[in-house]
């Protein structure tokens, strides 16, 4: 049995102004190695927290116009916010210009990742439809799309960008014309 400290927390009162700590007993796993590493991993599942509604304005949304902004304007360009580390502004963080081109389109190929877990609704209630073979193609196509603005990001092209931004455009439309913009309002659509 091994032993490794935890920080605990700051309590102000009880321990002052200091840290306290804990002493927490951990047992050394059975196995180690990657055999070992494999089966933890399979222990962890994915879990859904988001309606997709949620997921689109929080992670898609914002992610895609990092790269609709680069169609006309040069990341490079791009001036540090006065304290880059804190800043909301992708583009002008600390990993701002073609970096967060980058990982904005990093972040909707893995994005696309969210929106096939079991279990996510739309935010009318309705289950999202993974079974329909659209949206599999839908999926795919947001994936494959990302990848190649990923590409067109690390060379810094706005050409390329500029062609990649419209593959974004389409992949998010394709499902939008299908499942987001339906007659009859929110109780009709999956969004």
């Amino acid at each position: 049995m091994r032993f490794r400290t935890v920080a605990f927390g700051l309590l102000v009162g009880a321990c002052g102004a200091t840290l306290c700590f804990r002493t927490v007993q951990a047992q050394a796993p059975a196995q180690s190695g990657p055999r070992a590493q494999a089966q933890n991993i399979g222990a962890v599942r994915p879990q859904v927290y988001g309606n997709l509604a949620q997921v689109m304005r929080g992670i898609l949304f914002p992610n895609s116009n990092v790269i609709f902004f680069a169609q006309s304007n040069n990341p490079a360009d791009v001036k540090p916010a006065p304290d880059p580390s804190v800043s909301p502004d992708p583009l002008s963080s600390t990993y701002g210009g073609w970096t967060a081109v980058e990982n904005s389109s990093i972040a909707l190929a893995e994005a696309s990742n969210l929106l096939i877990i079991p279990g996510r609704k739309c935010s009318n209630g309705r289950p999202v439809p993974l079974n329909n073979p659209d949206w599999a193609k839908f999926v795919q196509g947001l994936r494959a799309a990302s990848m190649t603005a990923y590409q067109a990001a690390q060379s810094k092209n706005q050409d390329k960008i500029l062609d990649a931004a419209g593959n974004i455009s389409t992949a998010c439309m394709n499902c939008h014309d299908r499942y987001r913009d339906k007659p009859g309002g929110i109780a009709a659509r999956c969004m």
